[in-house]
């Protein structure tokens, strides 16, 4: 693995495009072709790419019950905790609504109001994912959403993980549904005879997944398109070389296409960080995939100083960055954009991913710079309110009237003039 210079990593990263247009062009057909046939599409698509034959679309609830209650003691208290730590800082974070009298006649304010059904979409492919599950349902639940559904892959036997659906039980979800793949996006979207559509679509999926969500983009809400998973580490000379490669190693097993980039002022501890990603590689049981990632994704760019490091991190705006520097909360106040931000050295993009509090659905490829990760926030609607007395309408109506006619939209202008002069 080469230490880059940054043109070299711009260059590099040039190249690569997260969504082919091939794959765009395909999911089209899966969303046109659920939309139309519904669950015979489904079953097809399902028979097809996972080469599962669906019978039952929905895991009834006893099994989930089930599956929690034959879950180890321990695994249990930690989904445990993750549920009560995610509640409380999402319960942190709910908006209220708002209402300010600017003056005696004047009243204007925004109410939140929670939606009414949303669909979550749990990875199943490379591993089981149940941090999902609370990362996405809990801050839904808090927001007071009335209808939460899951749709995740089975595998060729038909069943879902039991972690997963032990989670769907702890977070309180109302259905789980079998389906994986655009064709569950294209579900969640449209509605089938067994799968009733959402109002919103969120959590992480593969690069079909992430196609069929920016598809369906305006005929139902998303929170994001989300690509591979991606971790930054910004470390000088003082790091530990075993702690960052641990790290990275954590980013890269959760596929092959999974991006990491190590952005140091220390040639010295690039390549000791290099050297610990060979062995530690050898130790770990997905290290097929790790190694892939690594040799395809993983990028150990050298800067001359922290300020240099700084700006890079921010224009390449990844989903996960670490501050592993003598000084990082001095680093991170100075980053501009980043899906979630680990400060310290004590502080694992793990624990973001597992019970800390925020959601680990984080913004990714970049979209840092415009989007914010997943939170309670998500799951309502904003409605502006306003309220106007006869002497706060009088004393602003002749200039809502410039403006109207000023665009040529005179019946806009009538109908603050009909009640100007009707008043007077």
């Amino acid at each position: 693995m080469k230490i880059k210079t940054q043109e070299q990593f711009w260059q590099k990263k040039r190249e690569n495009s997260t969504l082919q247009p091939q794959v765009l062009t395909q999911v089209a057909e899966i969303l046109s072709q659920v939309r139309k046939r519904g669950d015979e599409a489904i079953k097809e698509y399902t028979e097809k790419w996972d080469g599962l034959r669906l019978v039952e679309m929905e895991i009834p609830k006893t099994a989930w019950k089930k599956a929690w209650e034959e879950l180890p003691s321990a695994l249990q208290k930690a989904l445990n905790r993750a549920k009560q730590q995610i509640t409380t800082f999402q319960e942190s974070q709910k908006p209220s609504n708002q209402m300010a009298p600017s003056s005696a006649g004047k009243i204007l304010g925004a109410w939140y109001r929670p939606l009414n059904r949303v669909g979550l979409y749990v990875p199943g492919g490379k591993a089981a994912y149940p941090s999902t599950v609370l990362m996405t349902a809990i801050p839904a639940k808090v927001a007071g959403v009335e209808e939460i559904f899951i749709t995740t892959p089975a595998n060729k036997d038909g069943n879902v993980r039991s972690e997963v659906l032990a989670a769907a039980w702890l977070a309180g979800v109302d259905r789980v549904f079998t389906v994986g793949g655009a064709q569950a996006i294209a579900a969640l979207a449209y509605g089938t005879e067994s799968i009733p559509k959402v109002d919103k679509i969120v959590g992480p999926g593969n690069s079909y997944v992430a196609a069929a969500k920016k598809l369906v983009y305006g005929d139902v809400g998303i929170d994001s398109i989300a690509g591979p998973s991606e971790l930054a580490i910004i470390a000088d000379g003082q790091a530990n070389p075993v702690w960052i490669a641990a790290d990275l190693l954590a980013q890269a097993e959760h596929d092959e296409e999974a991006q990491t980039y190590l952005i140091t002022t220390s040639r010295t501890l690039a390549e000791q960080v290099q050297k610990e990603l060979v062995s530690q590689t050898e130790q770990l049981p997905r290290k097929e995939i790790i190694q892939q990632s690594l040799q395809n994704y993983h990028d150990t760019i050298w800067v001359s100083n922290l300020s240099e490091g700084i700006e890079l991190a921010s224009e390449i705006a990844p989903e996960h960055l670490s501050i592993q520097t003598l000084e990082p909360w001095a680093i991170a106040a100075q980053i501009r954009h980043a899906g979630a931000i680990f400060v310290g050295d004590m502080t694992p993009e793990a624990m973001g991913d597992y019970l800390a509090g925020p959601s680990h659905v984080l913004p990714t490829g970049g979209t840092a710079r415009f989007s914010s990760g997943l939170s309670v926030s998500d799951f309502y609607t904003r409605t502006s309110i306003l309220h106007y007395s006869k002497a706060e309408l009088l004393a602003e109506a002749s200039d809502v009237e410039e403006l109207a006619i000023a665009e040529e939209l005179t019946a806009h202008a009538a109908s603050v003039r009909i009640r100007k002069e009707g008043s007077q």
